[in-house]
Order: C-alpha cells, then structure tokens, then sequence
C-alpha cells in the first residue's frame, strides 16, 4: 500500500511522476481548481470585510471525493501543483476541501517534470505560501468584483449580454487607441534619392544613399526639393570623403520567458497564443519518447524569469564546447536583470536537457511539437554561446555641397547565429565593394534612383503585437495573455484576420462605455499599478485585504453614478422605413451577438429578421448609389455600396460626398481632416475650416 499521496493539476502529469517516484507513492490528479466563487452572485460578502464565499465548482464533488478517500490512506500528502500563484492557490483549496491535517501535509513544487526535480521537491517541501495564495486570491476577486458589477450595466446600456473583464477591457482600449490612430492618421510624402557610382575595375556600380549636406541630415519632402537638389548635383564631382573600419558585435539571445515566447512563435510558426501555450504545456508535463517513457521535455511555461539554474548553464556550456568548440562559449553570463515581479523564483523556458535535441526528439514528436519544441532548444543554446561579430565599413562620399553614404557589414564570427537566427539578424554580406575603397578611390557618376514614398499608419495589432505593448505596460501577467486574447475576440470585440486584430462595431461600444463610465478601469497606468500591489501582496509587504478595501468604494461608487445615469434613458427600439414583408409592419433596429440587424417588432408572431445597412448620406463615388455602413464575417467595419456585389466599391475609412478640388476624386474622413482618397494627390484639410465658411 502507498505510505505516500502526490496530488498535481494535469492527468497528464501522473504517469510520468508515478514512475519517478515509485511503488510508495500514489498520484492522483485535481484537475485543475476545485473551489471557486459561485457563478449565481458575487461571491464576496462586502458588508464583513470582504470575505470570499467559496464552494465546490460544480462536477469536482466525485473528485474530491476520490482524493479524500486517497488522503485518509496516506502518512503524508503532497500537494504538487504548478509553481506559480494560481497553483499555489489550488493546493490551498485543495488543503481546505480536502480538510488536510497540517501535520501531514506538504507543498512541492518543480520547474520540471525530471527525475531529479521531482525526488528534490520531496526533500525540500514546504508549507503552503499564504502570501502567493493572498496574491491570486486577491487578483480573482478584483476581476470577479469588476464582472459582476459593471456587466449588468453593459447589459442595460446596450441591451444584450455583454461582459466586462479587468484585464480585457484594458487590452481592448489599447486596441481601440491604435485602432484610432491608423484612422485619424494622414500620410506625409518624402523621397528617397540613390546615386549608383561607378568604381575604377569593378563591373558592379557602388549604390550611395542621400545624407544631406555635411553638416545635417535632410529630408527630401516633395519633388520640389528633390529637383533643387538634383539641379545642384549636376555636373557635380564624386568623391570619397570618408572610410571608416570597425566591428560591431550582436549580443546572444536572453532564453524565452512566457511573453517572448508566444512572440516569436506567433512570428516565425503562425501559432496564435493560445496555440502556443497548448503545445508547450503538453512539452512541459510529458511526452512519451521512444525508447525512455514519459519525459517532460521543456521547463514550467508561465514565467517572468530569464535566470537558468546553474547545473543547467554548465551542461549547456559543455555541449556547446563539445559539438562547435571552445570560442562559442560565451564568456559572461546572458541573464538579464529581471523586473520585479513575482515568477522570479522560476527559471526561463529551456529544455530540461540539451542532449537532448529536436533532431533526436523529432520522431516522437508532432510537427507542431517538434516546431516548438525546436524553437525553445536553439534559443536557449544560442543564449550560452559567444557573440556574432561583424566587420563594418563606412563610406561618406561628397558631392557639391551634398553627401551620400554608404555602409557595409560582413559577419566574421557566427556565434550564436550558427545555432540561431532571427529575422532582423544580418546574414547577407551587403557592398562587398567597399573592402578596397579608400580616399582616392576613382568614381564616376552613373545614375540616380529616386522614389516617392509616403509615410505609413502605425500597423495593426497583431496577438505578438499586443503581447508585446502588455508585457512593457506592466498589465498582466504570464498566465493572463492568451486567456485575455482568447476571451476579447470570442466575445466579439475583436476579430482576427491575417494575422491582425480589428476592433469590431461591438468592441467600441463597450469600449466607449468603459472609457465613460469606468475610466480608471480601463487606465492602462491604473492596471498597471494593480498588478504591482499584487506583486506586493505576493511578497508579504501589502496585505491583501488593504487591496480590497481601497478599490471596492471606488468602483461602487463608479457604478452607482452610472445607474443613476442610466435610469434617465429610456432605451426604445429605434423604428426603421423598412418594412416588414411578412406582416407589413415598420421594422426596428435589434442587438445581436454579431451586432444590429433589422427585426421584426411582432415577434414572436413574426420572426422576420434582415441584416441593417446604415446609410451614411453620402452617394457612392463609382456608381451614384448609396454608400452602407457593412461588416466582414469577423465583424470588422468598413463602407460599401448598397449594390455589392454589383458594384464593387469599398473603403475602410468614411467617404464624404465633398470631392478633392486638386483631382475631383472623393474624399476620406481621417479623425478632424478631410483627405483625398488618391494618394499621388495629397490634398487635405481640417473638417472644421468648411464649417466656419
């Protein structure tokens, strides 16, 4: 009979540490949480100190159950949960649901699902860290409180059931603030102006950029400017000014935390967060390889920490001087300091054993597995190996009162990037020309290259993107990333297509009504400063309940102001000129989860339904018709005319009816300007100037 019972989230995880442990040891897995505030209410009685109401989330009773009856058998019970705060709080509720006596229970915890990590975790149990666990809990009974006030107002406001989250309404703002931006953005021109310079004994002409003159840098604005210049390099005499020899290095690679993970998997494999998460988890608790069972391949997923332990720098150090040599070991350490927060005590995301490499793991691994899996492996051993150097070569060239430049760089020690290459890592040698030109260099103008170009809007959002502007606010937190995603575009806020994310008609109604109503909510700076007095809290310097207590009044009295509101509005259908033809009745404008659509006010009698085409009043520029306000299938705004698909006319800014009076094309609203939708044109103005005439 088992002396011993491990209790960890994931069944998956059981086989694996079973067979480590041995014959006197029963693990048994929790699936997860087992308490949790009750869906029906709150959960959290404001009126005796903020108390939470927990029960047994509904289907764990047979579970639980289970786990009693292993418990009561057992001398001591471990509580193996994942080594982060959300699993600290579960072996917490476990010790309460379960009723543990103190004496026999214990917590462990292991960055790794290996033999060695798991035997250590026995020697060094512990008790239960009630700091971590005040931390979780306070995080979950903020986003509760924040839920279930502010969703029924949502609810009232907008006529359906929405919700609203903590951390996604701020992750929503932050697409909405990008979003208009790109709208109210206004292309500037510029030109860029190389001359191609023939060089004594070379077939291949040198290609030299326009710098300016030789005591600033200029910006070439309009075709005006560029001929003043050009006029002036007529004739002009081309000459080597300058040559400048250098090296410049490229530092390794830090190893991935969760957040730069999900980046460049989402970059180089496509995967989404949620994707990448998946397959790093089943990487994490175990895969069965040929040969020696059950293995976890990687280290835990959900961590801030760039440190690696030391046992596994100098196994990485070793493989690295056995299979490239010694000078591509790095000679200092890559980690990073790491930012205050509470996953510090983790390592980052490294395989659990170098040895053992994509190649050799490839045949017991999906491709997706393997692709992950492969990306983990190289990064992490590009971060113990020695810098890529790169010989660099500068040229300034004169020309009348102007200077051209050119540079070069050639890579003439791989280091890391023999292992690993970004898409931004320099691997072309670029000019090879320059290696042999000096101040008397000969060179005879060939010809110029110039070009228009215009400035471009800040890019859409993308789940990298996002990941990214999150991590650097300090909004957030591992964990939190790909649920938030996942939780903004199920809901509709948000759509995805190609890779970017779009607000949808629905995103900004709720986020209007957030930024209205709930302002200090959706503060990036506010979320922000939360998720440090967590950290605090996690840390034993804040207690939990000083959390609570500061930001329960405030957001009461947000949503009291906003019901007070709320209730001078009466919300009525708005009734259409469309009619019915079923019933002959004028039919109103409804809310559905994919946004308005025409109904039917006889309903249930009649059930007709029909999509909304809001016109905009203006007519359309190709056929004369009405321009609508349309949707794509994710929801993503954009204007057309009424007769698609007959006609095909389409923008994703607003057309005005106004025409250009430079080139008589139409016209686009962009925040409080009007623009011409003819780009080669560039005509502009404020909104407000036709007003006041």
């Amino acid at each position: 009979m088992a002396k011993y019972l491990v209790i960890v989230e994931s069944p998956a995880k059981v086989k694996t540490i079973k067979k480590f442990l041995g014959k006197n040891y029963e693990v048994v897995a929790s699936n997860g949480h087992v308490r949790d505030l009750p869906k029906s209410q709150m959960g959290i009685d404001v009126e005796h100190d903020f108390e939470p109401k927990y029960i047994t989330i509904r289907g764990k009773g047979d579970v639980l159950a289970r786990l009693r009856k292993e418990a009561k058998k057992a001398d001591k019970v471990y509580l193996a949960t994942d080594p982060d705060r959300e699993g600290e709080a579960i072996s917490w509720h476990l010790s309460k649901s379960l009723k543990l006596d103190e004496d026999k229970m214990y917590r462990i915890s292991f960055n790794e699902i290996t033999k060695k990590a798991v035997k250590e975790s026995i020697k060094d149990a512990r008790e239960i860290d009630m700091d971590l666990v005040d931390a979780q809990q306070t995080r979950r009974m903020l986003d509760r409180m924040v839920g279930y006030r502010i969703s029924p107002l949502l609810w009232a406001k907008v006529k359906r059931g929405l919700s609203a989250g903590r951390v996604q309404s701020v992750a929503l703002r932050i697409i909405c603030d990008r979003e208009e931006e790109i709208n109210a953005f206004i292309p500037e021109e510029y030109w860029t102006l190389d001359v191609f310079l023939n060089v004594e004994g070379e077939k291949k002409p040198l290609q030299a950029k326009f710098y300016g003159n030789r005591n600033e840098k200029i910006a070439i604005k309009s075709e005006e400017e560029l001929n003043v210049i050009l006029t002036k390099l007529e004739n002009a005499q081309y000459s080597v000014e300058d040559v400048k020899k250098g090296e410049r290095i490229k530092k390794s690679p830090v190893p991935f935390i969760t957040s730069t993970l999900q980046q460049e998997a989402a970059k180089t494999l496509n995967f989404s967060t949620q994707k990448t998460m998946r397959i790093a988890q089943q990487l994490y608790e175990g895969i069965e390889i040929k040969g020696s069972g059950m293995i976890g391949l990687i280290t835990y997923l959900r961590t801030d920490s760039t440190r690696i332990s030391e046992e596994a720098d100098g196994l990485a150090r070793d493989y690295i001087k056995e299979h490239y040599g010694e000078e591509y070991v790095i000679q200092a350490t890559t980690n990073s300091k790491n930012k205050s927060k509470i996953q510090d005590a983790h390592e980052a995301i490294r395989p659990t054993d170098i040895e053992r490499t994509p190649e050799k793991m490839k045949e017991s691994l999906s491709r997706d597995q393997f692709r992950l899996y492969q990306l983990i492996w190289k990064r992490f051993t590009a971060s113990r190996m020695s810098y890529a150097k790169y010989e660099t070569t500068s040229v300034k060239i004169s020309a009348s009162e102007y200077q051209f430049r050119v540079s070069a760089s050639k890579l003439a020690f791989q280091g890391f990037m023999s292992v690993y290459v970004q898409e931004d890592d320099e691997t072309k040698e670029n000019n090879i020309l320059l290696k042999d030109i000096n101040k008397e260099t000969q060179l005879d103008f060939g010809e110029f290259d110039y070009k228009q170009h215009f400035t471009q809007p800040p890019p859409h959002f993308t789940e990298a993107a996002l990941v990214k502007a999150l991590e650097e606010l300090g909004i957030g937190r591992p964990s939190t990333y790909a649920p938030t995603i996942s939780t903004i575009i199920a809901r509709r806020y948000v759509a995805k297509e190609n890779k970017n994310l779009y607000v949808t008609e629905l995103g900004e109604i709720v986020n209007f009504i957030m930024k209205e109503a709930f302002p200090s909510i959706v503060d990036v700076n506010f979320t922000a400063n939360l998720e440090a007095l967590l950290d605090k809290v996690g840390e034993g310097v804040v207690n939990w309940k000083t959390v609570v207590r500061n930001f329960y009044p405030d957001l009461d009295e947000a949503v009291q102001i906003a019901e007070q509101e709320l209730e001078k509005i009466e919300i009525q259908d708005e009734v259409t000129d469309v009619i019915c033809d079923m019933c002959g009745r004028n039919m109103v404008i409804k809310y559905g989860p994919h946004g308005r659509f025409l109904a039917c006010p006889g309903f249930p009698e009649c059930k007709n339904t029909k999509p909304y085409l809001e016109k905009i009043g203006v007519k359309c520029p190709k056929c004369g018709k009405d321009v609508v306000l349309r949707k794509t299938k994710k929801g993503r705004k954009y204007y057309g005319c009424e007769d698609n698909p007959e006609c095909d006319f389409m923008s994703w800014q607003k057309p005005s009816e106004e025409k250009c009076p430079e080139c008589g094309s139409y016209m686009l609203e962009k925040g409080n300007k009007l623009v011409c939708a003819n780009e080669t044109c560039g005509y502009l103005r404020n909104i407000k100037e036709q007003k006041d005439k």
